[in-house]
């Protein structure tokens, strides 16, 4: 086995910055609670302000639109729990933090159909939009976490806002890899992570227009304009303001990986012709790839890649270290089988391109020893 792990699994997670650990460590040292009126406190509130102010101007929204959370599952429960909405429509690809939340809605719930490119049914979103006047949020992600696949977000909120309702996207995945820009995707509601841009675990954000009755769902000091109490995670938000400084060049790197990733696609393909790479008709990331290994089962693709010093994984990384079978690729019209033998290429801000090459080699290797087997 190379000595040296190869990481790529970005959309679990994102390397750190350089730059945000420097941030946080300073802020970390700095100390001071935003709520504390004596100038440590002070001073605390004037680097949680400032970093608010650089989120917003890279999001285009108000500073004041921005509600710092511990991640993106909570802006994602929040957006849909605390909307005060008697039914939710979802896409059936949405992450796990939407899918639980559907779950246990204490209203009507209904699922939105993929087509086989993976784009939402917007004749049956319509259909459920005329079907009821009871108030809605409909939530729909603006990049699909494990094939990358690209809602047209900005169409899909006009119609749910002709039918008035409210419109969320989880943009979490999107952030970095595609230009995100709030106003211009006109939605109410939009969810963020920072450790999916190269920043901190452990924080994220909701935006949402201030004229939204968004019932807090943890009470306490009143803190984020009544509608998250707690003490503000600075440090965190400070590292999530840095890495959102640092989309510009996130965003440069994304088109070059984009030739990277479509050439590592033809290669395989080539050598593979049974494979199939899931989303690629579709507008999508540049940064991932969905890729089906005919006749093996993700776990044991994961295992192998691992043994080889490839970081890879199956589908979302939030259930829990599960590798269960994709209900995207099934949504897309996937068989069981190919949900279950398909696994997520995801790459960022350090990937190389002799990285891809490695992969692109065991990837190969595997592939020979299922066919040698099964001869």
């Amino acid at each position: 086995m190379t000595s040296r792990r190869v990481y790529l699994d970005y959309n679990a997670t994102a390397p750190v910055y350089p730059e945000v650990i420097e941030e946080v460590a300073k802020v970390l040292a700095e100390g001071g609670n935003a709520s504390s009126v004596h100038a440590a406190g002070r001073a605390a509130k004037a680097r949680l302000e400032k970093s608010r102010q650089i989120i917003a101007d890279m999001l285009n929204c108000r500073p004041q639109m921005i509600t710092f959370t511990s991640g993106g599952t909570e802006a994602n429960n929040i957006a849909l729990k605390a909307s005060g909405a008697k039914r939710l429509i979802i896409s059936a690809a949405e992450h796990d933090s939407v899918l639980e939340v559907a779950r246990t809605f204490a209203g009507e719930v209904e699922i939105l159909p993929l087509d086989h490119k993976g784009y939402v049914r917007r004749d049956i979103l319509q259909q459920l939009l005329d079907k009821s006047e009871a108030p809605t949020v409909v939530s729909i992600m603006l990049a699909n976490n494990e094939t990358g696949v690209l809602q047209d977000i900005a169409a899909l909120a006009e119609m749910v806002h002709d039918h008035g309702a409210l419109f969320h996207t989880d943009a979490i995945q999107a952030l970095g890899k595609v230009p995100v820009d709030f106003r211009a995707l006109g939605v109410d509601m939009m969810s963020l992570s920072a450790h999916k841009v190269g920043g901190p675990q452990g924080v994220g954000a909701l935006i949402a227009w201030e004229k939204l009755d968004i019932l807090p769902l943890i009470q306490g000091g009143g803190q984020e304009v009544g509608r998250r109490s707690g003490t503000e995670n600075i440090a965190g938000i400070a590292g999530f303001a840095k890495a959102v400084s640092l989309v510009p060049r996130s965003l440069q790197k994304a088109a070059e990986i984009r030739e990277w990733r479509d050439e590592m696609e033809q290669i395989l393909l080539s050598h593979a012709p049974d494979a199939k790479i899931f989303g690629a008709e579709s507008e999508r990331l540049p940064t991932v790839s969905s890729i089906l290994m005919p006749g093996v089962n993700s776990e044991t693709q994961v295992m192998a890649f691992d043994l080889d010093g490839l970081c890879v994984s199956a589908g979302s990384a939030c259930s829990s270290g599960k590798v269960k079978s994709s209900h995207v690729i099934t949504a897309m019209g996937g068989t069981p089988e190919e949900a279950a033998s398909t696994l997520r290429l995801s790459l960022g801000w350090a990937t190389t391109r002799e990285d891809i090459e490695r992969f692109v080699k065991s990837w190969c290797r595997l592939y020979d020893r299922k066919i040698k087997k099964a001869s």
